[in-house]
């Protein structure tokens, strides 16, 4: 790719940043700030730092998206023609048009990300703006992704959907929580076969701990007094689990195995190779391999 080019524009894009930053600033040095106590300085910068982040992040994707028309826009020919974007299918696309969009659902707020599309009759289009930021397939980012598997593993899907709206507002909802929770779990089979595996010594202590509390045994194996406490039981036993832990054979399996992963320590290492190959997924085979401007 070529270097960025800077226009008058990029010096805008950051405008609505800098306007909340100053005006934080102004707020906290102001003398009828210095009265307020402290859970009042909280809210405010927790509130204001919130929207901040967002406006960053923001101009960040704009500043991205002004730099990529002008590296279209001085690679084009001296006919009028569109340098060319040859996808993983083999076909180049000459044809571009501006100002796609797309929305990004983040741990900070929704923004938008705005970038160019190349086109071809019959196939379809490449976008070489998602490649080089790595965006999912989905509306949720990855940093949201991570998040909604942390929470659900602490407890359920509704309480990861509580932990999330406390934290980064109405960004998601449990359905796409148990979507992403699915999908997060999708290479740990893949994470640990790559894993080199280190030999056990005469030192090493194995341990097995066991709890069969709560293991439903097949009901004419139990004794006749246990049948009997059983059946009795039975409504109670239907409650047992958690608002929002009622899942499907997919869900339990794929919080299951995160959970192992949380408890190995492996999570931080399984999230890069998983982050890894999703890139690949969508964005190496799934449409594109090269996608530098060619003539």
């Amino acid at each position: 790719m070529q270097a960025p080019y800077d226009t008058e524009a990029t010096a805008d894009v950051f405008a609505k940043a800098k306007n909340t930053f100053n005006w934080l600033i102004g707020h906290l040095t102001d003398a009828q700030t210095g009265t307020l106590p402290h859970n009042r300085l909280e809210e405010t910068i927790t509130e204001q730092g919130r929207e901040l982040r967002l406006l960053l992040l923001q101009a960040h994707l704009d500043l991205r998206a002004l730099r990529e028309r002008e590296q279209v826009r001085h690679a084009r020919h001296p006919d009028g023609g569109a340098a060319g974007v040859i996808g993983a299918d083999g076909v180049p696309r000459r044809r571009v048009e501006l100002g796609h969009h797309r929305l990004l659902a983040t741990v900070t707020g929704t923004v938008t990300v705005t970038r160019c599309a190349w086109r071809a009759p019959g196939v379809r289009n490449v976008y070489p703006a998602d490649a080089m930021l790595s965006l999912p397939a989905v509306r949720h980012s990855a940093g949201l992704a991570k998040l909604a598997v942390i929470e659900t593993v602490r407890g359920s899907f509704d309480t990861a959907l509580a932990a999330i709206s406390a934290r980064c507002g109405q960004a998601i909802g449990k359905r796409q929580i148990e979507q992403l929770v699915a999908q997060a779990a999708a290479d740990v089979d893949a994470f640990y076969a790559a894993r080199a595996v280190l030999p056990c010594t005469a030192s090493t202590v194995l341990a097995i701990s066991v709890d069969g509390k709560g293991i439903a045994m097949r009901p004419e194996a139990l004794r006749p007094a246990t049948a009997k406490a059983a059946a009795r039981a039975r409504a109670t036993f239907r409650t047992r689990l958690a608002a929002g832990a009622r899942w499907g054979l997919a869900g339990a399996e794929a919080v299951l195995k995160l959970r192992a992963l949380v408890a190995n320590g492996h999570l931080e290492e399984y999230w890069t190779f998983h982050l890894a190959r999703q890139h690949e997924r969508i964005h190496q085979t799934g449409y594109q391999d090269g996608y530098a401007l060619t003539a």
